[in-house]
């Protein structure tokens, strides 16, 4: 029997809000983005969005929200009056957690003067800045729309609004990236003092623009020099890697990511949002149509929910997918809370990758060895 996870004798869920546009789509971004037209249909968008997240109220009836993401795209192109009606049209409909963790996406050369002020006092507090990099001419070839410059005035907006809890968004192996370009990056970042670091490196994904004009990348051994170098810097400056990509000053880890990692359950609205949510018939997934208009074309007639029920042969797969990306890993009573299935579907499994040093056993239970953080694809392959 899978069993929700509970605070205070509430079920607790997260809720994840997309919105879709950008200035302009980066040629690396695999994500469903778009460019913004001349005016942005804002109230009509949070109109379908609240239309959008009535129609799944009944699989979440009695939860509540712990966690609020506003991703996207760039969702800092919303007005703080229209951010303000979505968080006020969300709390209208759904209990949302007194301390709840509600996250902007935002991307530094849309940072219009005192405008985090305003977000704060609508609600937001924690913001994602998309950093990338802090090297002008990596931020060119990246085709971002913004210089050092402008995250740097971004960081110092944030604490004039108070908003100590942010995010610095930082890709490496950069086309033609040094080692000593990416520590500076890294030391840059630093310099800012954020409470988070999201560090990754960067992937070309198929149908992306990069992908289709590749540039010269570092070679997988330079790339794992980079990673080791900065990891190294991190570690240094008092960050704690939680997560294969994800560092954090102790006590704030982006609580929203942990729901996913432990294979929380979550609602997703807005144009091609995924969400998960455990009920009595199994785990539901959920997705939202990917293009805008077709999304604000189908929600207000409650028609913008798709669902499935995962079978429980997924389930292994799913949940590995998600918890080896811990650095903690996971212990099977949580495997089998999250999936409804005895541990021994999996224990033989994770006793062959601990036979060859991808998985280590400890008091608690299972995590991935460094070993299985570099090859953290194929340690997740084993479960399919």
């Amino acid at each position: 029997m899978m069993n929700f996870r509970n605070q205070g004798g509430i079920a607790e869920i997260a809720l994840y809000v997309h919105l879709p546009w950008c200035v302009r789509k980066c040629p690396y971004c695999d994500f469903n983005s778009h460019p913004a037209p001349a005016a942005l249909p804002e109230t009509e968008y949070v109109a379908a969005l609240l239309a959008d997240l009535e129609a799944d109220l009944d699989l979440v009836a009695g939860r509540r929200v712990s966690s609020l993401f506003l991703g996207g795209g760039t969702p800092s192109l919303f007005s703080p009056d229209t951010i303000r009606a979505l968080l006020e049209g969300i709390a209208g409909r759904i209990e949302l957690a007194a301390d709840a963790e509600i996250t902007l996406e935002a991307n530094p050369g849309t940072v219009e003067h005192g405008r985090f002020a305003v977000y704060a006092r609508a609600g937001i507090n924690r913001v994602s800045l998309g950093a990338q990099s802090f090297d002008a001419g990596q931020l060119r070839a990246l085709g971002r729309i913004h210089g050092p410059a402008e995250t740097i005035a971004a960081v110092a907006e944030l604490r004039t609004a108070g908003i100590a809890n942010f995010n610095l968004d930082l890709l490496c192996a950069l086309p033609g990236q040094t080692t000593a370009g990416a520590v500076a990056d890294v030391t840059a970042a630093l310099a800012l003092g954020p409470a988070h670091l999201s560090h990754y490196q960067l992937t070309l994904e198929p149908g992306t623009a990069l992908h289709r004009r590749p540039p010269a990348l570092p070679d997988d051994e330079a790339a794992w020099d980079i990673q080791e170098a900065c990891h190294q810097a991190l570690t240094a400056a008092g960050l704690v890697q939680y997560e294969v990509s994800a560092w954090a000053r102790p006590g704030l880890e982006c609580r929203h990511n942990l729901n996913y990692w432990r294979f929380g359950d979550y609602l997703g609205i807005g144009a091609g949002a995924h969400g998960k949510i455990t009920t009595r018939a199994g785990v539901i997934r959920t997705e939202r149509p990917s293009a805008p208009l077709e999304f604000m074309r189908r929600a207000p007639a409650g028609d913008s929910s798709g669902r499935r029920i995962v079978p429980q042969r997924e389930l292994p797969f799913e949940f590995m997918l998600n918890a080896l990306r811990l650095r903690a890993g996971f212990t099977l009573p949580e495997f089998e809370q999250a999936t409804g299935l005895s541990g021994n579907t999996v224990v033989a499994r994770l006793e062959q990758l601990g036979g060859r040093g991808l998985m280590a056993q400890t008091a608690q239970g299972w995590r991935p060895t460094a070993l299985g953080f570099r090859f953290l694809n194929d340690l997740q392959a084993a479960f399919l």
